[in-house]
């Protein structure tokens, strides 16, 4: 056994080669000769690109060839880091699994086996076979490899973090499903990395919606960070232009009226000065603001309704949220602040009866004005003409 290559009396099972060996050289040379013709026939189409329509059809070596050895339970080598790597795919498994119920090949994406007994595997931790084995996943998917690379993700793994997720991280190895059935499947993923995270999202309004109640009609991690070109506080576009996240549901009236809640939200916050700042911003691109966005006010993970206790925007917390951009803010301060809804007789009526005197007073008052400068006016050039036809 090399460095780096299999011991087959353990992968395969010792009792299984050592009936081979005392069957006689015979029986392993021919063995040797149709494994060899097999491959033979069956790399080089493998090693040709792939797209999602043609792959199945390219497939080479059988499914069953690979599964003759790796069906095996217990099937395991040590890498030189003194982890295991299991090397057992369970059939069954994999059938279920989008690329099975497709019928992708192994060799479809091990194009690196193009022999028996394998070349020694290039690794030296399981880190180390993820990052060897995930690039191939371009073959098949290159507008989503290619959105991956401007993800923080892939910025993470230039700069050195081979912990940064990757394809089969998210997606699996030999058990690839749908990853958004279930819709929580999604939230669920980013947990294996961002559990404290997920552990606020959970307790949120949204993520209770979801994980609690089965609610399809929340946002996921995904809806907010993008799938495959996630971005994050990292970038600084996406503080900038995260009120237009929060706008695509709610903006969306018929969504909203499900729930109760006013479609309002997002015009009147770019009404006041924060949300015309932002928006002027926005302009510029790689402009940076200090100005309050959405998450600022109402929390980024942690967000809650705003009759709760735990809400950021609740008026007994209110004044503290507003103090972190305004330190000398007094208990006065939020009484200015009058929500998303626009005044009317059940919100704020006497600010809704206030400015409805107002609009009608002062229409009235500049109307009445220009009547009476018109009818002073027309009073005189009549007197005026008077006063000459006497002369």
């Amino acid at each position: 056994m090399s460095r780096h290559g299999f011991n087959s009396s353990k992968l395969v099972g010792g009792d299984v080669l050592k009936n081979i060996h005392h069957g006689g050289l015979v029986a392993m040379t021919a063995l040797f000769l149709v494994l060899l013709l097999l491959l033979t026939f069956g790399i080089a189409a493998a090693s040709e690109p792939l797209d999602a329509q043609s792959a199945p059809s390219s497939q080479g070596v059988a499914n069953e060839t690979c599964l003759s050895c790796h069906a095996t339970p217990g099937m395991q080598t040590t890498l030189p880091s003194g982890e295991i790597l299991y090397l057992t795919v369970d059939p069954e498994v994999y059938g279920h699994s989008i690329h099975g119920e497709q019928g992708y090949a192994c060799v479809q994406c091990h194009t690196d086996i193009s022999e028996f007994p394998h070349r020694p595997l290039e690794a030296e931790t399981r880190r180390d076979v993820s990052l060897l084995y995930y690039k191939n996943c371009v073959r098949c998917h290159q507008d989503k490899y290619d959105a991956t690379m401007d993800s923080v993700h892939q910025q993470a793994l230039e700069n050195g973090n081979q912990e940064a997720a990757l394809c089969i991280d998210c997606h699996g190895y030999h058990d690839v499903t749908d990853p958004s059935d279930p819709r929580s499947k999604s939230p669920e993923t980013c947990e294996r990395c961002h559990s404290l995270i997920y552990a606020e999202y959970a307790e949120s309004v949204h993520g209770s919606a979801l994980i609690g109640e089965g609610n399809p009609d929340v946002p996921t991690c995904i809806d907010c960070h993008g799938v495959h070109n996630v971005s994050g506080p990292s970038n600084s576009d996406f503080h900038l232009f995260s009120p237009q996240l929060c706008a695509k549901c709610h903006a969306d009236e018929e969504l909203m009226d499900k729930y109760g809640i006013s479609t309002n939200v997002f015009n009147s916050y770019v009404s006041d000065f924060h949300g015309t700042t932002v928006i002027f911003e926005q302009q510029f691109e790689g402009q940076e603001t200090n100005k309050p966005v959405c998450i600022d006010c109402h929390g980024v993970h942690n967000m809650h309704k705003v009759d709760e206790g735990e809400s950021q925007v609740i008026r007994e917390n209110l004044l503290t949220t507003c103090q972190r951009c305004h330190p000398g803010a007094t208990s006065n301060f939020t009484d200015a602040w009058l929500g998303h809804y626009e005044p009317d007789l059940n919100h704020f009526p006497v600010v809704y009866l206030v400015d409805r005197f107002y609009k009608i007073l002062i229409p009235a008052v500049l109307g009445f004005m220009v009547l009476f400068v018109f009818g002073d006016a027309s009073r005189r050039l009549i007197n005026r003409r008077r006063e000459n036809k006497d002369e």
